[in-house]
């Protein structure tokens, strides 16, 4: 068992970082070594096991990142943007594998990302499922297919604790089909649309975010032109499909050079 690649969990209280913590308990070719939370956090300085309500595990919750990751394979991460962004520079340091599955960062959030992928391999998706990464591919070729008399329009909905929008899976399926129609999603995105806005622009890519009760994840990418619609839908009912591909990730990225990857690197799907 020690000669698997130990994995550390970020974020670890939170809903995904549990369901990981389940998930690699159960894994035959990855081991938890390492578990960190936000500074503050009740959970710092407790066993991890106890924290979450069973028995210890010798595992301690840590709010230091570097100590953590410094024994490290694998840094599996789901937090939030600014989190993310200085994990990726102690990744870097550490040369650890970082699976990125945060939404929500910004263009410079981006660029220091890419900047640690010279030193580190991150794996990082919107979404780590594999049913949304196929949908991305027939998005993409459908788009390709199509010419401007189809309207293209993504809904996503999402449960109501959901912070950004759209969501990182939205965009993913909007670069999708702007990488179709060989444009570029900054130019041709419309993410809201409130009062008189006048017609649609042609070649426009709309968004719409619904937020409420308990959903998991829901993406329908529409194709609409007079007469006939096109709809691709995917439908998540269990967060434990992004753990698995996240720990997917973490598997597949040992051993590989530096630089930034997805999801379809990991599936090989490109």
């Amino acid at each position: 068992m020690d000669e698997f690649p130990g994995v550390v969990v970020t974020g670890v209280s939170g809903r995904m970082g549990q369901m990981l913590v389940d998930k690699l308990a159960q894994s035959k070719v990855l081991r938890l070594i390492g578990a960190v939370a936000r500074q503050g956090h009740d959970w710092v300085g407790k066993d991890l096991g106890e924290a979450m309500g069973g028995s210890a595990t010798g595992i301690m919750v840590t709010d230091d990142p570097l100590e953590a990751f410094a024994e490290a394979q694998a840094v599996i991460d789901f937090t939030t943007p600014a989190a993310t962004v200085a994990h990726a520079a102690i990744a870097a340091q550490a040369r650890t594998v970082h699976v990125i599955g945060t939404t929500g960062l910004s263009d410079e959030d981006l660029a220091k990302i890419k900047a640690a992928a010279r030193h580190a391999t991150i794996v990082r998706a919107g979404n780590m499922s594999l049913g949304v990464n196929l949908l991305t591919q027939l998005t993409r070729q459908v788009a390709a297919a199509l010419d401007e008399d189809f309207d293209i329009e993504i809904v996503e909905s999402h449960h109501r604790y959901k912070v950004d929008a759209p969501s990182g899976t939205a965009l993913m399926l909007g670069e999708a089909a702007a990488e179709g129609r060989q444009v570029s999603l900054r130019a041709v995105e419309d993410r809201g649309r409130d009062g008189i806005t006048g017609a649609r622009k042609r070649g426009d890519i709309g968004f719409t975010a619904i937020r409420g009760g308990d959903v998991v994840g829901e993406h329908d990418v529409i194709f609409a032109a007079d007469g006939e619609r096109i709809v691709i839908r995917h439908i998540a009912t269990d967060r434990s499909i992004f753990a698995r591909g996240a720990l997917k990730a973490a598997a597949w990225g040992q051993g590989r050079g530096p630089g930034e990857y997805d999801m379809l690197d990991v599936l090989g799907l490109k």
